[in-house]
C-alpha cells in the first residue's frame, strides 16, 4: 500500500462531545493511517462540563488510541485561539485543523494529496452552513463586507477554519506577536501558495453562537488587521479641522457684516451639532484602537491548560528519538561514551 511522505498532525476542536469523541477519534485513525505512516492525533477540549474528560483520560490509556495528545482547557476560548493550542503543539509536516460538528474527516485524502503536490495552505469550504440566527446572520454579513472592504480578503469563502497548514507556515505564524490572533488571516494574506477545495455535506450537529462575543471577537480582529479604520480618523480629524476653520470665519464674517444676529442662530447650532457629532466618531474609533491596544498589553495569557494526556500508545518512537534499551544496547554504550 502506498502512503503520502510525511508526518501529519491532526487537530480536533470539542465542547462537551462526550458521547462522541471516541467514534470521532477512531473514524479519524482509521482514516489518517491509511493515509501516512506517522501521525498524531491532537485534541483541543475547549473546558467541557460534561464527562469528556473522563473519556479523554480513558482512551489515552494503555487500551486507548495510539498517537493521541489532549490538551484541556480551564476556559472556554474562541476557536481560533483552541485552534492554536493545538497548532503550537502539533510536530507534524502537515498540520489539518478539524471541527467534528461541522468538519468532514473524510475530505482529509484530498486535502493531505495538494499539499504534498506544494500548496503551503489548503483551505476546505462546505457549501452547507450550520444554522444560526438571523441577528447573527446580518452580524456576520457585516463584519465581512468591513473585511473585504478594508482588506480585500472575504475570510468566510477565502480563509476557511477547515486548513491544512504547513510547518512553514505554522512557523511563520509563530514569529507573530499574537498567534492566535494573525492565525485566522495570515494562512490567506502571507503569500503562501494555497489551494482551495469545496465539498458539500451536512453538519452533524447546529451549534448556536453567541452574538456579543462574535462581535466582540470580529472588532478585535478587524482592528488588529487593518489601518482603514484609522485612516478613516485622519480624513475626519483633517475634515473637523477644516470645518471648524471654516466655521470661525463665518462666526467673524457674521460680526463684521451683520448687525442681528438671531436670525443665523439656527445655521450655527446644526454646524456646531454637525461638529460635535464628528468628535464623538472620532472619539469612538480611537476607543476601539485604545482598547485593543489595552487588551494586548494587559491580558493574560490567551488560554491555560489544566491537564494534559498523552497516548500510552506510541507508533512514531523513531520520529520522537526514542531509543529501546532491549533492541539497542550498542546505541546506549556509543550514547554514555559521549557523555563521558
Amino acid at each position: 500500500m502506498d502512503f503520502f511522505p510525511g508526518f501529519l498532525s491532526v487537530v480536533f476542536l470539542v465542547r462537551n462531545q462526550a458521547d462522541s469523541i471516541e467514534q470521532t477519534l477512531c473514524e479519524a485513525a482509521a482514516v489518517v493511517t491509511s493515509l501516512v505512516r506517522d501521525y498524531e492525533l491532537i485534541l483541543v477540549d475547549n473546558a467541557s462540563d460534561d464527562d469528556s474528560i473522563s473519556v479523554l483520560k480513558r482512551l489515552t490509556g494503555e487500551q486507548g488510541l495510539a498517537n493521541l495528545q489532549v490538551y484541556a482547557l480551564t476556559k472556554e476560548v474562541d476557536a481560533d485561539t483552541a485552534s492554536w493550542v493545538g497548532l503550537e503543539n502539533a510536530l507534524g509536516d502537515f498540520v489539518v485543523v478539524i471541527d467534528p460538528l461541522t468538519d468532514d474527516l473524510n475530505f482529509i485524502p484530498q486535502m493531505l494529496d495538494r499539499a504534498i503536490k506544494g500548496a503551503d495552505v489548503v483551505f476546505a469550504n462546505n457549501a452547507k452552513k450550520p444554522a444560526q440566527s438571523l441577528a447573527y446572520r446580518s452580524a456576520f454579513a457585516a463584519f465581512h463586507w468591513l473585511y473585504n472592504r478594508f482588506n480585500g480578503i472575504n475570510l468566510a469563502n477565502e480563509a476557511p477554519q477547515y486548513r491544512m497548514l504547513g510547518k512553514r507556515v505554522i512557523n511563520f505564524i509563530l514569529q507573530h506577536p499574537h498567534p492566535s490572533m494573525s492565525y485566522r488571516h495570515l494562512p490567506a494574506t502571507g503569500g503562501f501558495t494555497r489551494a482551495y477545495l469545496q465539498y458539500s455535506t451536512s453538519p452533524k450537529a447546529s451549534r448556536p453562537k453567541r452574538l456579543g462575543e462574535s462581535i466582540d471577537r470580529g472588532v478585535r480582529l478587524l482592528v488588529s488587521t487593518t489601518r482603514a479604520p484609522m485612516r478613516l480618523v485622519t480624513a475626519l480629524s483633517l475634515f473637523g479641522a477644516v470645518g471648524n476653520l471654516l466655521f470661525c470665519a463665518y462666526v467673524v464674517a457674521i460680526a463684521i457684516f451683520k448687525t442681528e444676529v438671531a436670525p443665523g442662530w439656527i445655521s450655527v447650532s446644526l454646524l456646531q451639532s454637525g461638529m460635535f457629532f464628528l468628535i464623538s466618531l472620532v472619539l469612538l474609533v480611537l476607543g476601539e484602537y485604545i482598547l485593543n491596544m489595552a487588551t494586548l498589553s494587559n491580558e493574560g495569557p490567551a488560554y491555560h491548560v489544566g491537564q494534559e494526556f498523552t497516548s500510552a500508545r506510541m507508533t512514531r518512537r523513531e520520529k520522537l528519538n526514542i531509543v529501546d534499551s532491549a533492541t539497542r544496547p550498542d546505541v546506549l554504550v556509543t550514547l554514555s561514551h559521549k557523555r563521558s
